[in-house]
């Protein structure tokens, strides 16, 4: 009998921090065991097709280091020394603490902590209803899309784009600032269609040689943080040359005659000075979108991760506007689909009986909050009890000693959710062991897509770990709140509640169905409608000083940064960290292929595959400092300083370092990571984490 005859396929969504939001077909050996995951080929954006470190993650769901009971610090923070406890007893220990918190210092001096390690919906939201029902502090999650969304929908005025589906139909795509091979696989799937069915040019700008750039009929590598001088002399060039759509900028634009008139002195030249690139490859590019009306930018993250990151997204955003490529099937430009969905998470969240008088907190900037800095606690007590779910801040936030110094305060409490023990996990006083996706229910969105997709338990979970959901629950009771609306709901009447208020049916009848395409109509797509201001026109000239955006902090926060300092038309504004004498130096914390974020950090495979922590360093930079490939290099900044192994890589500009992934602290030389050497210092305007503008100085170690 075939050994695979016996092997279901279920279905479900990938959960990790990625816009593609992978629909999956997932081989089920038995109630507790899965064998390989594949995209599902049914699912018209996945289109079959998933990054390989999900294909192997039966080697984290049955990795031999998974967390499989409650644990309570026995010794000093940090030195590793647990006692196991029941359930129970945590739980008790954890409100225990919570309650005492909050008597010396008021509610606020408790605040719950979570982010993208699970982009389900209630495994990943539930954490708001127990906050807004303490009323404890506020939680700004600002580090990975603030800076990107808030300068595209200063352009746009709505969270959306042309269908990412339509890159199949276009004749030229442009990724900019983002590594899809590593990052986005499915990016990749529809731009080698549209080359191979249409001839379509794939141009790819970024600042070194990735696995995307390789791939490109046209690459751009210039310097960090300089993506808007870029897009700005491209648009001089299209103006100068009779390349703007002058009907549609007309109709559609706010100011075309004023961004023109700015853009008189942006030149190939100027650009050329600022962005490392030649005046050649400026002139080539603009020539090719100017002339090939079917062109789609693909605008990813990584190049808003600078201080000036909004308005080298708008800046670049504002090129297909010109050009008027928006009213073409296959042309326009998409970011995130995120503003699309809608779905309903009032119960959820607990949102009606949140108090708009409670502080909040930005998450970006941990380090600071933990530290007492005056500036990040907004006038409100110490932070001294925490819930940490889906997040592991002592390895991914900025300043990352901050962010250590601060959890290892005597006077914090701190329980961590976890798979595994993160760098997070070890400075904890409680660590709860926590499910994977496959092992409970949950529904997803795909910003990178258009598809809500469920993702039901699959599998049985190891004895111990319990989901996100139930520890909410159980906390509520011991707080209090276990009477207040929301709680005492099951994952899937949460999941009811959201499909059916969207006119979506409810768990059962979503399960047959498995996914809803979502994606607006073209016109809408395209912003043939107008776009989403109230005017109805793109904006070349943003309201960066309290202009509307996905996630504007809220009012007690105020404008972060240096508001007054950034451009009215598109330019290129030098907010970064520029290097010096002392730094000479731009540093960048790329994604690694078979890590993302700090997850699959911990799978054989994967750490394999990526080797050790190293340094992406020019020859001709190396030659100068006496550093050979393999070597042993210290890098640092005012921050602190990390060391790691030098790789000479000529495809950069000289001036700048790469270090890709987020490795665990523990796999460095010092026990600190990369994340040592970035920033915590809210940009403008509404903050957000600029982990790839960083000035640093390198030496042989």
């Amino acid at each position: 009998m075939n050994q695979h005859a016996k092997i279901r396929i279920g279905h479900s969504a990938c959960p990790h921090d990625c816009p593609s939001t992978c629909a999956l077909e997932v081989e089920l050996l038995d109630d507790k065991r899965i064998g390989r995951v594949h995209g599902a080929k049914s699912n018209s954006y996945t289109a079959g097709v998933i990054c390989a470190k999900v294909a192997r993650y039966a080697d984290r769901v049955h990795h031999p280091d998974r967390l499989l009971k409650p644990l309570v610090r026995a010794g000093a923070k940090g030195d590793g020394n647990w006692k196991e406890a029941s359930w129970e007893a945590a739980l008790d220990l954890v409100a225990e603490k919570f309650i005492a918190a909050e008597e010396r210092y008021g509610s606020e001096t408790v605040w719950p902590y979570f982010y993208a390690g699970t982009m389900g919906l209630v495994q990943r939201d539930g954490i708001e209803r127990l906050r807004h029902a303490k009323k404890y502090s506020g939680f700004f999650g600002s580090i990975c899309t603030n800076l990107a969304w808030t300068g595209y929908v200063m352009g746009t005025g709505a969270l959306r784009g042309t269908d990412p589906r339509e890159i199949g139909k276009s004749d030229c795509v442009v990724i900019w600032g983002t590594n899809a091979v590593v990052t986005q696989v499915n990016v990749m799937t529809h731009a080698i269609k549209a080359r191979k069915e249409r001839g379509a040019k794939i141009v790819v700008i970024d600042i070194y040689e990735t696995a995307t750039l390789k791939q490109a009929d046209m690459g751009l590598v210039l310097k960090p943080g300089t993506d808007a001088a870029l897009a700005c002399a491209v648009m001089h060039v299209l103006f100068r040359d009779g390349f703007a759509d002058r009907p549609y900028l007309e109709k559609y634009t706010d100011d075309p005659r004023g961004l023109e008139a700015h853009l008189a002195d942006k030149t190939p030249e100027w650009a050329a000075a600022i962005t490392g690139l030649t005046v050649e490859e400026i002139e080539a590019f603009a020539r090719l979108v100017g002339t090939t009306k079917k062109t789609f930018f693909r605008l990813g993250y990584g190049f808003s991760r600078q201080r000036n990151g909004s308005v080298n997204m708008h800046a670049a955003l504002s090129i297909p506007a010109v050009t008027g490529a928006w009213q073409y099937e296959g042309g326009g430009a998409f970011h995130s689909n995120s503003g699309i969905f809608k779905l309903n998470g009032e119960l959820l969240e607990g949102t009606k009986f949140r108090d708009p008088d409670i502080r909040y907190l930005d998450h970006s900037r941990i380090g600071p909050v933990l530290t007492n800095a005056e500036d990040a606690l907004y006038g409100g007590p110490p932070v001294t009890a925490m819930l940490i779910q889906n997040t592991n801040p002592a390895n991914v936030a900025p300043e990352q000693r901050l962010v250590v110094k601060g959890m290892l305060r005597d006077d914090l409490f701190t329980c961590v959710h976890e798979q595994f023990m993160t760098d997070t996990a070890k400075l904890a006083d409680v660590v709860l062991p926590a499910t994977m996706f496959l092992e409970h229910d949950d529904i997803y969105k795909g910003g990178g897509n258009q598809h809500i997709t469920l993702g039901p338990k699959l599998i049985d979970p190891p004895e111990g770990p319990r989901t996100n959901h139930y520890v909410i629950e159980e906390l509520g009771k011991r707080l209090g709140v276990s009477d207040m609306p929301g709680f005492g709901m099951t994952e899937r009447q949460h999941i009811d509640v959201m499909l059916e208020k969207k006119g979506l049916g409810n768990f059962d009848s979503f399960k047959d169905q498995k996914w809803a395409d979502m994606q607006p109509e073209f016109d809408s797509a395209h912003f043939l409608n107008g776009f989403g201001h109230p005017d109805g026109k793109f904006r070349f000239k943003p309201h960066w000083n309290g202009g509307a955006a996905p996630n504007k902090p809220p009012r007690s926060m105020g404008i972060f940064g240096p508001v007054a300092q950034l451009p009215e038309f598109p330019d290129h504004v030098d907010l970064i960290e520029v290097a010096d004498a002392a730094h000479p130096f731009r540093l960048a914390t790329s994604p690694a292929r078979n890590f993302l974020n700090s997850t699959f950090a911990e799978t054989p495979v994967s750490r394999e595959k990526e080797g050790r922590p190293e340094l992406l360093i020019h020859s001709e930079d190396a030659a100068e400092l006496g550093i050979a490939t393999g070597d042993r290099v210290e890098i640092g900044n005012m921050r602190g300083e990390v060391v790691l192994h030098a790789r000479l890589f000529d495809k950069i500009r000289r001036g700048v370092v790469i270090a890709e992934g987020i490795w665990p602290n523990s796999d460095h030389e010092r026990g600190e990571g990369i994340n040592v050497l970035t920033g915590a210092d809210a940009p403008a305007p509404y903050g957000g984490a600029a982990v790839h503008d960083n000035k640093v100085w390198v030496r042989a170690a």
